[in-house]
């Protein structure tokens, strides 16, 4: 039986279409961010000058799309859905809107115990233990992000003063079946850390020509005896603003 990872189709057409769900709009901002905070995403209201500017849609119901201007330059703000697919067709649907730069940050998984709670994390690349993103590239073990956008996260953290780590990271559909021989596989291939998303959010951005760029913050640990939650889902509000913060800056200079 062929390897279905391997089955990768060329042809840039699809029978469905996210311009068949979504139309483009000349007022749309060309740049956006995209955070996984539901609580982040929910302030939003809150700020001065938020217009709304649609939705994305699914099965579980809509999410509104924000637009603020940041230094004169207007940003759409969404809230990504966790897990590859669910994400990738959020980022398909964006793009369609008439965006042409993203940038992404959230939470994630730690291989390595010295990488402290909430320490920043700059990826490099990604291995893709994802279903997603081999419908977008063809086959291979991992994905790298764009130089130039990696350079663009790190000159940011840098002017801003925040420590961070750049490294490899770990995309798994199977959060539940992060098993033992799986993380010191990983670790051994130089993954720092483990997330859901990233390899299949680069693929969809180099199968559509879209600039993207990821920040991930350090939450539970996997490198211990036993499962360390740490922070996972305890990070305050005030720390998620100035990842917001940094996340702006950056999609203003990608």
């Amino acid at each position: 039986m062929e390897n279905i990872l391997n089955d990768f189709d060329y042809d840039k057409s699809a029978i469905l279409e996210p311009s068949m769900m979504v139309k483009k709009s000349d007022n749309f901002p060309k740049v956006a961010v995209g955070t996984f905070s539901g609580k982040l995403f929910e302030s939003l209201k809150e700020w001065d000058n938020v217009e709304q500017l649609g939705e994305i849609t699914s099965a579980n119901g809509a999410e509104p799309i924000y637009k603020i201007v940041y230094k004169g330059e207007a940003v759409a703000i969404f809230k990504a859905f966790v897990g590859a697919p669910s994400c990738a067709a959020a980022f398909e649907e964006i793009i369609a809107m008439g965006v042409e730069k993203i940038v992404l940050f959230g939470s994630c998984g730690v291989l390595n115990h010295e990488i402290a709670d909430g320490h920043i994390i700059v990826p490099t690349s990604a291995v893709r233990d994802e279903g997603t993103s081999y419908h977008y590239l063809p086959v291979s073990e991992e994905v790298e992000l764009e130089n130039k956008s990696v350079d663009t996260v790190v000159n940011v953290l840098d002017n801003l003063g925040y420590p961070y780590v750049l490294g490899k990271t770990w995309t798994t559909d199977g959060v539940y079946r992060e098993t033992k021989a799986k993380l010191e596989n990983r670790k051994k291939r130089g993954c720092i850390c483990v997330e859901m998303e990233c390899s299949a959010l680069a693929a969809v951005t180099k199968f559509r020509n879209v600039r993207f760029a990821q920040f991930l913050y350090a939450a539970d640990n996997l490198d211990s005896p036993n499962w360390d939650i740490r922070g996972l889902g305890k990070h305050l509000l005030s720390q998620k603003e100035k990842l917001l913060v940094v996340a702006l800056e950056c999609a203003i200079k990608l």
